[in-house]
């Protein structure tokens, strides 16, 4: 098929509630999305880059300049193109991997649509419904903590992720594994934390953690093999993890036991199942992590984690977890899962009314 044209906006989306991290508290998205208009049919994809660049380089801004300049442009010379065919193409340039994922994602999703093939079956998908985890912010007081917390393992979650850094790690932990037993508790650090921290990060030890996630800053992978060393908890890897050939890297030195999955991190679903499949060859068990996507980015998260070697509960929440309103028809947690779509492409129909009333910005590229 040929690509046209690429319809390009920006949306604000407020938080239900504002999130902390290590890098800062967020209460509302500025989201990037495209829509590819192909020969073939449209297909959607969504940009997870933040408005500041402190996850990684990358920024909704940078995000916008490279595909109007330098993405598009090379993908709508080509008389034909695939999905498949993106990552070749925009090899020459360099980083910039979530603005690749997401016209990866809008061709694949236009792609599939016009072969009524779902997503889920395109990534072969083993289950109907995948288990769901939530990921917990910093909060003001353990308190606060203990009540956010006890209504997630209401709603039936399957899995508590608390955000951590340094000031805020072993009581909270202490607090939530003592209060609530044997949920399935895991931290993120994200990069917050020194080599010289390891003997205080031991002391999560005792709290049976499914993982430490990310907790030193990304380029130090033989760091964290080192830690990997001197804590018992398993050692899990997001921020370094940008490419199949990151994460072979990072497996050999003994870096992680454990790695998340994010297709925007890595430039894409294609790039993401081979992380998939190379982690299922080691043994090593994946999860589906999480940037605050709106129901475009989360129907193909939760398409790819139900593929074989996601054993570890995602962080993908319900829609209500994080928006009062969502883009699409809302994800909705069921017996703490979230079902596959099923439909062709993502398998979601977008609220174009809707979205009309919170697009701030759009402008389409034509070939």
């Amino acid at each position: 098929m040929k690509l046209r044209a690429v319809e390009m906006r920006r949306i604000h989306l407020s938080l239900v509630a504002p999130f902390e991290t290590s890098f800062g508290v967020q209460t509302e998205r500025d989201i990037l999305l495209l829509k590819a208009i192909t020969t073939g049919g449209e297909g959607w994809g969504e940009c997870v880059a933040g408005e500041e660049p402190t996850y990684s380089s990358e920024y909704v801004d940078g995000c916008q300049h490279v595909l109007v300049h330098h993405l598009l442009p090379r993908l709508m010379d080509q008389a034909r193109i695939e999905a498949e065919d993106v990552g070749r193409l925009l090899r020459p340039v360099h980083g910039h991997q979530m603005a690749k994922s997401a016209i990866e994602m809008a061709i694949l999703d236009a792609q599939l649509r016009a072969r009524g093939e779902s997503f889920a079956a395109y990534f072969g998908a083993v289950r109907p419904a995948v288990d769901s985890g939530v990921s917990v912010g910093i909060h003001k007081s353990i308190p606060e903590l203990l009540e956010t917390v006890g209504d997630y393992v209401e709603q039936g979650y399957r899995r508590i992720k608390l955000k951590i850094k340094p000031g805020w790690d072993v009581e909270p932990v202490r607090a939530v594994r003592e209060r609530f037993g044997s949920v399935p508790l895991q931290v993120d650090a994200n990069t917050a934390y020194s080599l010289s921290d390891a003997a205080h990060l031991a002391e999560l030890d005792p709290f049976d953690l499914l993982l430490i996630e990310q907790p030193l800053p990304e380029e130090q992978v033989l760091a964290h093999a080192e830690l990997a060393t001197l804590v018992r908890t398993p050692i899990c890897l997001d921020e370094s993890i940008t490419s199949a050939q990151a994460a072979a890297d990072a497996i050999q030195l003994g870096a992680c036991r454990i790695i998340n999955i994010k297709p925007g991190r890595v430039g894409g679903y294609l790039e993401a199942r081979r992380i998939h499949d190379l982690c299922a060859e080691y043994g090593l068990p994946v999860w589906m992590g999480g940037m605050l996507e709106t129901g475009i980015g989360r129907a193909g998260n939760v398409a790819m984690a139900a593929m074989p070697n996601f054993t570890l509960p995602g962080d993908t929440s319900a829609s209500d977890r994080y928006y009062h309103r969502d883009i699409t028809a809302a994800f909705v947690l069921r017996e703490g899962r979230l079902d596959v779509p099923a439909g062709p492409g993502l398998g979601v129909e977008v609220d174009l009314e809707f979205l009309d009333s919170i697009t701030h910005w759009k402008q389409t590229v034509t070939a």
